[in-house]
């Protein structure tokens, strides 16, 4: 099984307001860069875009590393926050609906095709792939690439 080394990120100027996202794929010396936007969204919605166009962006299932510097992406899966609102139908510890269940279900859905590890970096901090890919985040939600999630 192959491993994919993903970075994603997410962008939103006003929160909603527009955004973008984006993630660089890499395997071995191959590198793909992934990148669109949304009118009217929330920095959460592009984050969790960020990564499930990533996963579906891989042609068959993989061994992948994703990093996020979304605490919200990565708690959800590391810490069971998913299994809970599934169990409770899809309602948060205050019984309100979960926001943005149709990502987290795309989520779900592409991270069983694959060998997930989901690894929370400190973001704005001295990753440079984390920061490239919070500038071509920016940069996509400043093009207006409304060519994806939302």
């Amino acid at each position: 099984m192959k491993h994919v080394i993903i970075y994603t990120d997410g962008s939103c100027s006003g929160n909603p307001g527009p955004g973008g996202w984006a993630a660089v794929l890499k395997y071995g010396p191959h590198e793909r860069v992934v990148s669109g936007a949304a009118p009217e969204t929330t920095n959460n919605r592009m984050e969790l875009t960020a990564a499930l166009e990533a996963l579906r962006a891989l042609k068959e299932p993989c061994r992948v590393s994703l990093h996020t510097d979304s605490a919200y992406l990565a708690r959800a899966f590391n810490e069971g926050w998913l299994d809970n609102w599934q169990r409770k139908g899809w309602r948060t510890a205050n019984k309100k609906p979960v926001e943005n269940k149709d990502l987290w279900q795309g989520l779900l859905e592409q991270a069983a095709r694959h060998q997930v590890a989901w690894i929370k970096v400190k973001g704005h901090a001295d990753d440079p792939i984390n920061n490239r890919v919070d500038a071509l985040a920016v940069e996509a939600m400043e093009l207006g690439r409304y060519n994806g999630g939302g």
